[in-house]
Formats: C-alpha cells, structure tokens, sequence
C-alpha cells in the first residue's frame, strides 16, 4: 500500500443529477477536509454504479463532468489526492466479478438497497442492480481502504465488504485490508425545505425542497422563503418545529454558529427575515465554487485532461491489489 503511515480513505459519488445542498454539508464538504487532515485519500465518481438503472448517454456523460468540476472547484488538491471516474479505472469491473464469485446470494437478496430499488424500478430489475454490493466491494477493496465515510443508510454496504474481505482472506491468506465505516460526526443532516420530515433528495417530486449547489442566488432565495415551517413564528429549536429545526441546522452549518447563538440572533425577530438570512448564507457559502465552477466547466481541455491524467494513478494502485488477487485464485497472468 502507498503512503504506509497514512490510513487510506475511499469515497465515491453519485453522478447523475447535480449533488444538493444536503450533499454538500452533509459529504463533501467534510470529505474535502479529511485531504489536509493526514489521510491518504482516494476518491471517484461511481458512473459503472449509475448503469443499475437506465441512463441517457448523453446526460451522463454530462452530469459526470459536472461532478468531476464541482469536486475540483470545492478545493479537492490533487496533489494529495487521488480523483478518478470509476469506468475509467477497468480493474473495477474484474474484481468485482471475482467477488461475485464469493459472495452468498442470501447476503445480497438481504441488502435493503436492492429491495428499495427493486420496488422503485419495478420494470427493471436487472443483475446488476442485484450484485451492485460487488462492485461496491471492489471499489473499496481494490484500494486497501482503511475507512470509508459513509452515513447511516449506507453501512450496510460497507459490512458487506468487510464479509467478502474476510472470507476471501480466510480462505486464501491476508489479502485484503478488511476496511471500517467512518460515520460523520460533524456532517448536517439537510432535510426538505417542503417535507422537513425527508432527507433532501435530487429526486423529490416537489423541486422547492431540493437545493441544488448550481441553483443561482435568486432561486435559492425563493426557494428558502417558501421553505415550510409552523404556524409560530419564534426562531427556536425545539420538538415539532422540525422545518424551523432544518433552517437552524443549514444556518449552523455555514455560518458556525450555535443554535443558541442563532436563537440570540432572530430574538424577537420573525420566520420572514431569519428565511432570508439563511439563503444569504447558502449563497454566500457557494458563491467562490460556483464561480470556480464555471472556470472549469468552460476550460473543457482542462478538464479533460485532468481525469484522464488521474485514472493512471489509480490504476497504478487498483493493479496491485488485482494481480494479487488473481494470483491467489489461480489465474495466469
């Protein structure tokens, strides 16, 4: 493994649709910080991952270069850090049909992603959908990763790999770092401005209550004033208060403040001027990667030449892990 003295880090990321403002307070943000924190970092855009449901080429293939832009303009140094498109990197797609082949079909029928999107794309439940938890695996495994930073709903998927790699090693000798989930401690747990009860998803049926990270500073604003709340009107938190509860959390999120000192702030002062502050907030805690943004968005030469400079590196890495692995099994190479 690189860098020995450094615990290694693998996250990869949705690319289809833009990431939310939930995404961005929630991951991001916090996975941005763990490259100057003495981790040795590895992270990619899961566009394999993305085929599990039908996809317009040409949207993404888009969506994967905006992903890429976005994560390059929120300051991600590629110097420290490793930052590749997942189809890009083949050894991928080998390993997990090695893993496949170790993995029982009871753990995967078992694996609460499959059955949410089973019911959600009824129409078409494909393998791929069904053995995604291997492909998971290889990404994670394929880099010797030590944690993987994940929320609550995606621990599963992390277990999973930590099976796969102990059954592997146990039958063939230590070959894989058997990887841990690093939950968040920090990250804020962005719910709907329309359903303060749901996570705010890029798929919700009411786009009010999503905040996109490209959303310009009018629309935000519109979209925080029409944010639901109760029939009070004191900035407070407390229980059933759950939309006020949000605001106050996203408004922490950027500014720093406590919700004591943002109780302090809009003492005395209504839901009309405190949705305003927080959007003044979002906009401004955006506004320099949005600029950056479009920096790197309109340089396609850059951009280009970025991701394709980043996938032998991680080749480089994933190679290791794989030659090893088809060692093991008996494989001539």
């Amino acid at each position: 493994m690189e860098n020995q003295e450094k615990k290694r880090i693998l996250s990869m990321y949705q690319c289809t649709g833009t990431f939310t403002l939930g995404n961005y307070l929630g991951a991001l943000r916090n996975h941005i910080k763990l490259q100057e924190e003495g981790y040795d970092c590895v992270y990619a855009l899961a566009d394999l991952h993305a085929l599990t449901v039908r996809q317009v080429p040409a949207e993404l293939r888009k969506y994967t270069k905006e992903a890429y832009a976005f994560l390059l303009a929120m300051g991600l140094n590629l110097e420290k850090t490793v930052f590749f498109i997942q189809s890009q990197v083949p050894q991928h797609a080998e390993l997990a049909w090695i893993l496949n082949c170790y993995t029982q079909f009871g753990e995967l029928s078992r694996m609460t992603q499959f059955k949410d999107k089973s019911a959600k794309h009824a129409d078409n439940i494909n393998a791929g959908l069904f053995t995604y938890p291997c492909l998971m695996a290889a990404d994670i495994l394929l880099y010797q990763a030590d944690y993987v930073p994940v929320g609550a709903d995606q621990k599963q998927h992390v277990e999973i790999a930590r099976d796969i790699a102990e059954r592997f090693n146990g039958i063939y000798g230590d070959t894989f770092t058997v990887p841990e989930p690093m939950i968040p401690k920090h990250g804020a747990r962005v719910m709907s401005l329309q359903n303060p009860l749901s996570k705010m998803s890029k798929s919700d049926e009411n786009q009010n209550g999503n905040i996109s990270v490209l959303d310009d500073p009018d629309t935000i604003m519109r979209k925080f004033k029409r944010a639901k709340t109760d029939s009070g009107s004191e900035v407070r938190f407390g229980e059933g208060k759950d939309g006020v509860n949000n605001l106050m959390g996203i408004y922490a999120a950027v500014t720093g403040k406590t919700f004591e000192e943002i109780e302090r702030e809009f003492e005395g002062k209504g839901y009309g001027e405190f949705k305003p502050a927080v959007a003044e907030a979002v906009i401004a805690e955006l506004r320099p990667i949005q600029e950056r943004y479009r920096e790197i968005v309109a340089d396609k030469a850059f951009l280009e030449q970025t991701y394709r400079e980043q996938a032998p590196r991680a080749q480089a890495i994933a190679q290791r892990t794989l030659s090893k692995v088809m060692k093991k099994v008996g494989l001539v190479q």
